[in-house]
């Protein structure tokens, strides 16, 4: 993957976890799912795109809230589906040897809902099973859920579905329902958790060495990373190159009804989004690391113009004005003063899967033509 390295750096990747462990504690999606059958929540498209797109004069001057819609939300799948070779044998994150003989009945789960996109990208759409909280996509809403009380993984209702592969991370639990499954003779590969620009193509390679279908999974990832490499060259070449023109980005993890405010920094994968962005990330300016709770002291001195949020998490918040009520020193910075405030689809913005690119672009038309009318 040309500018974005596909092996995840070693050194981050205890730091993530604990951040991923972070956000399943207080619920990424925000929603309270009682029943295994219950509906979805549709990941939001209808938006433009950059290159349709009217850019505004003055990025930093724009006053006003906006959200970053998808242009499309549909899944681009192959024409016909591929025959994996099977039996597949795979030494996954946690250095266990599994052997797949039966990709039938597949459940792809982590607290992004990125392996069960990548699982429709490489064609084995209908052989998934069932979905997480995180899989919002359409041709997901269908599936019957396995996780419960946000992200927490239900070993009935998974053992209900009789899998014959179960793909996952760290990212969900809890993990005695992990190696129940596999106590239960059910193959069980566990792919990295980590999330970021960087490892797009090694979370592909994963997930399709695990269905038997390396030589898909190797083409799906040169793709995705052709289309992130083309958007980030789009949104750079109408972004401000003068460094000190460039927009100040911050991202504020928000659940206003647990009280649950934190700002992600350097290794949180909100940083390496922020770059693409062609803005600067004022939290790794300030030397934050990972995914801490947000202090005045520090979201003053980032002094953000514009905020991501996700939008669960606004709406929990009570939306811009509760969010500026409950974070007074918000008010103080450039962001807060102009409501400058960008939402996304808590089960987009940081999935960092093969819809990469068309989440940055959904941003870059947030930041950049803000008053763009929806298609």
């Amino acid at each position: 993957m040309t500018g974005h390295p596909r092996t995840a750096r070693r050194d981050v990747r205890a730091l993530v976890s604990t951040v991923a462990a972070v956000v399943v504690a207080v619920g990424l999606a925000g929603c309270q799912v009682a029943s295994p059958q219950a509906a979805a929540p549709a990941v939001i498209d209808g938006g433009t795109t950059l290159a349709d797109a009217t850019l505004v004069d003055d990025p930093k001057g724009y006053v006003g809230p906006s959200t970053a819609l998808l242009a499309e939300a549909a899944i681009p799948v192959p024409e016909s589906a591929p025959t994996p070779a099977l039996p597949a044998t795979v030494t996954d994150m946690q250095g266990t040897e599994v052997t797949v003989t039966d990709t039938s009945r597949i459940l792809a789960l982590d607290v992004y809902g990125t392996t069960s996109r990548i699982v429709y990208e490489l064609g084995l759409g209908d052989n998934l099973v069932g979905r997480d909280a995180s899989s919002s996509f359409p041709e997901a809403a269908d599936l019957p859920l396995v996780t419960q009380s946000g992200h927490d993984l239900n070993a009935e209702a998974i053992l209900a579905l009789s899998p014959t592969l179960i793909i996952t991370d760290t990212s969900l639990g809890p993990w005695d329902v992990v190696l129940q499954m596999r106590d239960a003779g059910i193959p069980v590969v566990v792919v990295d958790s980590e999330r970021s620009l960087e490892n797009v193509g090694t979370i592909i390679d994963q997930v399709a060495a695990a269905v038997g279908l390396p030589d898909e999974g190797a083409a799906l990832a040169e793709r995705s990373a052709a289309q992130i490499d083309a958007k980030i060259a789009e949104i750079a070449a109408v972004a401000p190159q003068d460094p000190a023109e460039k927009l100040r980005v911050a991202f504020l993890y928000v659940r206003g009804q647990a009280g649950v405010y934190y700002m992600f920094g350097t290794d949180s994968g909100a940083d390496t989004l922020i770059t693409a962005l062609g803005a600067t990330d004022v939290a790794t300016e300030i030397g934050w690391e990972g995914m801490r709770p947000l202090n005045d002291e520090g979201l003053v001195s980032a002094a953000p113009d514009v905020v991501l949020v996700m939008t669960k998490g606004l709406e929990s918040a009570g939306g811009v004005d509760g969010l500026l009520e409950a974070i007074p020193a918000l008010q103080s910075t450039p962001a807060g003063e102009k409501r400058r405030i960008v939402d996304m689809s808590d089960n987009e913005i940081l999935s960092y899967g093969p819809g990469t690119a068309d989440v940055l672009d959904a941003l870059a038309v947030a930041l950049y033509a803000p008053a763009a009318p929806a298609s």
